[in-house]
């Protein structure tokens, strides 16, 4: 039997709006189904999309796109989108290379109006295009869709605070649903958490359930129930809306809601009233992260993003390597064993608990554990208040995410050289979550910050040993590790330090020397086994380790620079500089990222295309050499 009759119908939104809208709960269900089976082969983000499903329904439903802009806050929750969209067909390429990416991306197609990855971009983003509508004449209509998650952070806000004073017509839907990745922190959600339709919705629907079965057995009674439960409804949204108005009233939006943002009647005829009204508009819906999968609804955290699994039992591998532990692993139970030797240390992470492996800490120093909101820019500022007054505070943040908080890295950090530790992790290439994940800009990004250390370990050992070694800095410093599986080098247990500055030689080799930065220590030991090189384990790109690398020149003919950063502006940019500075001329090949936008794919894969893995990186020095 087809589960999907209805869906299959549907390629693009043209096909959709030709449905009868009581039909539409049946595609929910159905697109739910398809979203289900589909991520369970793939992996990807899952809890975060069947909770969209009926919004993703009514909005294609309603709006006329891609005239009218859906603008998707982070992204991770536009598979319904996608699906709904022309690529149902290809949802089996989920994340693959050359397949769909897992977030909105304009050269994908022309209903992904802007493409994401990061938060709180939605207001901003849909208040452009509905200015430029304006300006050109054109009726099109702009929906900016964010969650309450992404609403903490201050460029929500600014943009609320530029459209409210603006006469242009522009809604923002804001998804409620109590849920970052992980469960919602700060003033704003409570806020928003007072509204009681969170809770009585649940128990609305679970008494529906349970008295349905003996209503239908007397003539009339369900219909009364019906109206007793819009009633009910109907007085919890009068004794709250006034509440939540006052918020975004003095914003300059209308605010309308809450809505059942499960219902998809009722949204359908929300947004069709929606659509018409002038002005900045924003609609408040309450949903739930993981509807419609028990597994998901229980626990939305662990299904927030997924490998692939088994829809029946919920069970899927972790996707990491078994016999080696994650360098986020080390990160955490190193962090755990320095704050029981130092109760001056902190840890901060924006939003980010479960990914930069801070849950342990968080549970066992709960006093000493600060998750600010998906807010970078306060992350880092906030860091460096606590070091102004003898704290040792430790950002763990991807590097991705470090690049929006730069300016506060520099003036807050740097320029008063507090001693703020950032472990960034997500180092290099990601693979699945594409080119907003990657984190190759850091050192390149990092390297021009005065007063800053930065350290590149090349194994779990090292990584350990680096982040011991900076935390005891009197000045800011940056440990950048790669993500994944370490190379199974054992990272011991105690809190042992290196020289700061100081690289070490791995292999004595002839003529050529490899000088290698973190994640590619591995693959350059392999390279230099089959060309007899010698390889340079740097272990910092600031400072360098001058003697050595004056040292390498002298006894080698050529120097080949490899990192998993961009090349240019990178640490191999860094050696050139040392060079030029003792006057030395020699050979020198710069390996790194070339100046392209990464793809997303398996980390291997993409690593091999841009000619840096082991196989790749040989054939350029022989090709160079000879």
């Amino acid at each position: 039997m087809n589960p999907t009759p209805l869906l299959d119908t549907i390629d693009l939104p043209q096909d959709l709006r030709r449905l009868q809208k009581s039909q539409l709960p049946q595609l929910a269900d159905e697109l739910r189904a398809y979203l289900l089976e589909s991520v369970s082969k793939t992996g990807g983000h899952f809890a975060s999309n069947l909770g969209a499903v009926e919004l993703t329904v009514a909005l294609h439903y309603v709006y006329q796109t891609p005239q009218d802009h859906l603008v998707w806050d982070v992204g991770h929750q536009s598979y319904p989108h996608k699906i709904l969209t022309g690529r149902k067909g290809k949802m089996a390429t989920m994340r693959q290379f050359g397949g769909l990416a897992g977030f909105p991306k304009r050269s994908e197609s022309e209903y992904d109006v802007f493409g994401v990855g990061h938060s709180s971009t939605s207001i901003g983003a849909a208040l452009g295009m509905a200015v430029a509508d304006k300006l050109q004449h054109r009726n099109n209509r702009s929906v900016a869709i964010i969650g309450d998650g992404a609403m903490t952070a201050g460029q929500a806000f600014e943009a609320l605070n530029n459209a409210g004073d603006m006469d242009v017509d522009l809604l923002v839907i804001l998804n409620d649903n109590e849920m970052s990745i992980s469960p919602n922190v700060g003033a704003l959600p409570k806020y928003l958490a007072r509204n009681p339709l969170h809770d009585v919705k649940g128990l609305v629907k679970s008494i529906k359930q349970k008295s349905e079965k003996v209503l239908g057995m007397v003539p009339g009674a369900l219909d009364v129930a019906q109206r007793v439960e819009n009633k009910i409804k109907g007085l919890i949204e009068e004794s709250t809306t006034s509440e939540t108005l006052s918020l975004f009233d003095n914003f300059g939006f209308t605010y309308s809601g809450p809505v059942d943002g499960h219902d998809v009647i009722q949204l359908v005829d929300v947004l069709q009233d929606m659509r018409n009204r002038k002005g900045p508009q924003l609609l408040h819906i309450i949903t739930k992260k993981g509807q419609g999968y028990k597994l998901a609804e229980n626990d939305p955290v662990t299904f927030h993003a997924v490998s692939a699994f088994d829809p029946a039992q919920g069970l899927y591998s972790s996707g990491a390597n078994a016999s080696n532990p994650t360098y986020t692993q080390i990160f955490s139970q190193w962090i755990i064993d320095q704050a029981a030797a130092d109760k001056k240390l902190l840890a901060i992470t924006p939003a980010m608990r479960e990914g930069s492996g801070l849950v342990e800490f968080a549970r066992r120093y709960p006093e000493r554990y600060f998750d600010v909101g998906i807010a970078e820019q306060h992350a880092v500022t906030f860091a460096a208040g606590l070091a102004c007054e003898q704290m040792k505070p430790v950002v763990a943040i991807y590097s991705t995410f470090l690049q929006r908080a730069y300016d506060q890295l520099i003036h807050d950090v740097a320029l008063q050289n507090l001693p703020v530790l950032f472990a960034i992790d997500r180092g290099g290439i990601v693979g699945a979550d594409g080119p907003t994940h990657a984190g190759v800009y850091d050192l390149s990004y990092l390297r021009c910050v005065p007063n800053l250390v930065i350290a590149v370990p090349s194994d779990e050992h090292e990584c350990r040993l680096l982040l011991s070694s900076c935390y005891q800095l009197n000045q800011p410093a940056a440990v950048r590790y790669p993500r994944g599986a370490g190379t199974g080098v054992p990272a011991g247990t105690n809190l042992a330090t290196v020289a700061i500055g100081k690289g070490v030689v791995r292999r004595q080799g002839q003529r050529i020397a490899l000088i290698a930065f973190g994640s590619m220590v591995s693959a350059a030991m392999c390279v230099a086994d089959a060309i007899d090189a010698t390889v340079a384990d740097m272990r910092f790109v600031k400072p360098l380790d001058t003697e050595l690398l004056l040292h390498l020149a002298a006894e080698h003919d050529y120097l080949v620079t490899v990192e998993e950063n961009s090349r240019i502006g990178g640490a191999g940019s860094a050696v050139l500089e040392v060079l030029a500075q003792h006057n030395l001329v020699k050979p020198v090949l710069t390996l790194g990222i070339p100046d392209i936008v990464t793809e997303h794919g398996d980390s291997a894969q993409l690593l091999d295309q841009m000619g840096l893995s082991a196989a790749k990186i040989q054939q350029h020095i022989l090709d160079w050499v000879v």
